[in-house]
């Protein structure tokens, strides 16, 4: 099949890597030459194009599949709103207007539309609980991704990612100095989001659905700082609790809004599927951060 990435940066490229290697035509779209050129060196065909111009979606690729990896390289809501619902919206019009548009589209979304849920396990089917702008607009988005592609004909699926790691983001220093704060932490790693990405395309699964691609095991942030000190033979962190973060003075309100808000994110879907992670859990996905930590 041929794949096109629209925004493809640091799950793009992977996901990009993964299915040219499986012998797919892939194309990645960046909106600047660097961008292209990290394509171009992660072995597959680069487009460069700006989501956010008329003149340029008009000129993207045909596509048996299209993916929307777009990050809004902003963090506020307007920022969010360009990419996430406008530029979003505007690609599915364009694609959906052309003579052979294409078969599906997979938008990558985040757990961040849960909301609180006071560390209790949230599904595809828990009710979603936005409880900042920029959520909500991704909310927003999760629907124009579903509801627009279907107006055109096009399935439209939803990949919902937990927190994203893996080179470059490893954050070791975080947790390792601390302080740590209390709660969960919802990761996946950047080789199984992208092959939880490859694998619903390849396996033509999950069509006009929504998948949380998240991996086995929500950590336990004092735990997983305390492995993670362990392994990388240093002391343990100094801990605080929710209540002790929330009376610093320098905690912002999108840093209090993240102090409260706790959820355990659950795979069974993704699993049921038949997706089989490569790092199941934090302690494969690190090893190669910590080997590389200890070795130094």
């Amino acid at each position: 099949m041929r794949v096109v990435i629209l925004g493809c940066g640091y799950i793009g490229i992977e996901l990009g890597r993964q299915l040219t290697t499986a012998g797919h035509d892939v194309i990645g779209v960046r909106r600047s030459e660097s961008g292209c050129e990290a394509i171009e060196d992660a072995g597959f065909s680069p487009h460069q194009a700006d989501l956010t111009e008329g003149d340029d979606l008009a000129g993207l690729p045909d596509a048996d599949w299209v993916v929307f990896a777009a990050s809004s390289g902003g963090r506020d809501a307007a920022a969010a709103r360009k990419i996430y619902v406008d530029a979003l919206g505007d690609a599915i019009d364009s694609y959906g207007a052309r003579e052979s548009p294409p078969d599906g589209l997979i938008y990558t979304s985040s757990t961040g539309v849960y909301g609180d849920h006071d560390g209790e396990w949230v599904d595809e089917e828990t009710p979603l609980e936005p409880t900042t702008a920029k959520t909500e607009v991704l909310v927003e988005a999760e629907r124009i991704a579903r509801e627009r592609a279907a107006a055109h004909g096009i399935d439209g699926t939803v990949a919902r990612f937990s927190g994203l790691y893996g080179p470059d983001r490893y954050r070791l220093d975080r947790y390792l100095d601390g302080p740590v704060t209390e709660g969960y932490l919802n990761m996946v790693h950047r080789v199984d989001a992208a092959g939880a990405v490859a694998f619903l395309l390849t396996e033509d699964c999950a069509r006009d659905e929504v998948v949380l691609v998240t991996d086995d095991e929500p950590a336990d942030k004092w735990e997983f700082a305390d492995w993670l000190a362990d392994q990388c033979g240093v002391e343990t962190p100094p801990k605080q609790t929710t209540e002790e973060r929330l009376a610093e003075s320098d905690l912002s309100d999108a840093g209090r809004r993240r102090v409260l808000t706790s959820k355990r994110c659950s795979n069974d879907y993704l699993r049921k599927l038949g997706y089989e992670f490569t790092y199941p859990t934090y302690r494969e996905g690190y090893r190669d951060a910590v080997d590389t930590y200890t070795a130094e």
